[in-house]
Order: C-alpha cells, then sequence, then structure tokens
C-alpha cells in the first residue's frame, strides 16, 4: 500500500481491495453507497470520525477531506491495510473451494471496527436483513446527535425508552449488553485479550449473544482472525465442501477465509 496527499485528499494505491466487496459484505452497517462523479463511492464513520471513500480505478482510493494524520492514526488500521492479504490469499488457495471464492472476491478486507459498536450492531442483526439493520443503526445514532453511543449513554435507557429504535425483541438485549458493560460486568478489552473459549463464554454473558453474534463480535470487533461464524449461508459451505471440516492449516486465518466464502456462496446462490 503506498499514499501520498493531494490538497485535502489522501490517495492511495492498495490491491486486494475493493469498496463494494469490503463495505457492502456484512461486516459492517454505518457505510452507505452514494452518487458520484466515481465508479465507486462511500460514505460513513468510524466511531466519531466520518469518511467519504471513493474507488477510482482498479487498486486506485480518494479519501476525500481527509488529513495524513487521520488517515494513518485511523483509516490505516480500520482497512487493515498492514495485512498482506495477497499472501493469505496464496495460502487460501491451497484449498479448491477457497482458491474459487478469492478469485470471485479477492477485494474483500476485514475491517478493524470498534468492539462495543460491532456488539451492538450484531444484537441488531439477529434474524433482520441488512437494510433493516441499516435502518435502526441510523436511528440509534441520529437520536444521539450523529454519534454512536457508549455503553454508558446506553445504560440509561430502559427496553421501552428504545422504542424509536423500532428493534423489537433485540431493545432489551442492547439495553443488557449497555448495562453489563458500563458497569463493567463485561470488559469488552479483557475478552479481546482472553483465550478465544473464554473470550466465547463472556460474551455469552450478555443477554441474546448466542455462538454466531459472539463469532460475529470476536472476528469483526476484537479482529480475532481464528473466530468463525457460521451463519446459512456458511453452513451450506461446510456441508457441500468440507463434511470432514474446514482445512487446519488456515486455522489461525479461518475467519478471513469465511468471508471470501460466505461473499461467494451468498452470491452463487442469487
Amino acid at each position: 500500500m503506498d499514499y501520498y496527499v493531494k490538497s485535502n485528499d489522501v490517495i492511495v494505491s492498495a490491491d486486494d481491495f475493493d469498496l463494494d466487496e469490503t463495505l457492502d459484505c456484512g461486516q459492517a452497517f454505518r457505510w452507505k453507497k452514494i452518487p458520484s462523479d466515481y465508479p465507486c463511492t462511500y460514505t460513513g464513520h468510524f466511531l466519531n470520525t466520518p469518511l467519504t471513500v471513493s474507488q477510482t480505478d482498479g487498486n486506485k482510493f480518494i479519501f476525500h477531506d481527509t488529513d495524513e494524520k487521520t488517515f494513518n492514526d485511523i483509516w490505516y488500521d480500520y482497512f487493515d491495510f498492514g495485512t498482506d492479504y495477497s499472501e493469505l490469499k496464496k495460502q487460501f488457495s491451497e484449498d479448491k473451494t477457497l482458491k474459487k471464492a478469492c478469485e470471485f472476491a479477492g477485494g474483500i478486507r476485514l475491517l478493524r471496527q470498534d468492539s462495543w459498536e460491532c456488539l451492538v450492531s450484531f444484537i441488531i442483526s439477529q434474524n433482520n436483513n441488512i437494510p433493516r439493520i441499516k435502518g435502526i443503526i441510523d436511528r440509534l445514532c441520529g437520536h444521539y446527535g450523529g454519534i454512536f453511543p457508549t455503553a454508558e449513554n446506553l445504560s440509561s435507557e430502559t427496553p421501552e425508552s428504545l422504542g424509536y429504535l423500532r428493534s423489537g425483541f433485540r431493545a432489551r438485549y442492547i439495553y443488557d449488553a449497555s448495562r453489563k458493560v458500563a458497569e463493567g460486568e463485561v470488559s469488552l478489552e479483557k475478552i479481546s485479550a482472553m483465550p478465544i473459549c473464554e473470550a466465547r463464554a463472556e460474551l455469552k454473558k450478555i443477554c441474546g449473544v448466542g455462538a454466531k453474534v459472539a463469532e460475529c463480535v470476536l472476528l469483526f470487533g476484537m479482529h480475532r482472525t481464528e473466530a468463525f461464524p457460521v451463519d446459512v449461508w456458511i453452513k451450506r459451505v461446510l456441508e457441500k465442501y468440507y463434511p470432514n471440516g474446514f482445512p487446519e492449516y488456515i486455522e489461525e486465518n479461518q475467519g478471513i477465509a469465511q468471508q471470501y466464502l460466505f461473499h461467494y456462496m451468498r452470491n452463487l446462490s442469487e
């Protein structure tokens, strides 16, 4: 990855990166594709920091109205530019099914999201579709002046006061997560450093956090790349292509491999 600053923008050259494949694959819900003069432009946030980013041609990207310090302090890590995805895909491609998945959507990157925002987002995602998830999160941030509220902010709410979200049964789960995190009963910082089995168990202390949500929080919110969320699409992948189990040689990065497989299977079935 290389970059240079031009006026108020940071211009990035990065291989193994595609905005559509990364920002619209179901791992984050605060990004919106918007009309522009470029082939592809998204606007979104990391916590309270907004960004508009365009993909201009192949591996060229414009981080609009972004200074060099903000790019290096926030967006470099968020888009995981420090990871060699070319090498990862080379390893994955020793498996014929993963090879097809990597070739199909080779521009997916694992976003390094905030663990609290990720936890709330995937609680909201349960039995839900992406447009509705985004709508609920939009209403949540809108209620707090355009920022994603902290656990302390939300712990002062009740399931009833969260009615403006129109999130149904998920409101009491959001409240429970907020209270437990705000009061220190659940420490996301400590969980991120725990052995994976202990981390899963700690996350499941929150009402509404089952196996899939716990894996998503570990993978997307804590960059625990050994986490492996299994939804209906991945279940089909495992049944069809891996009846004897997933390849052990990629175990430490199986969460990233899962992203390629998820995107491949979902689009193959459409």
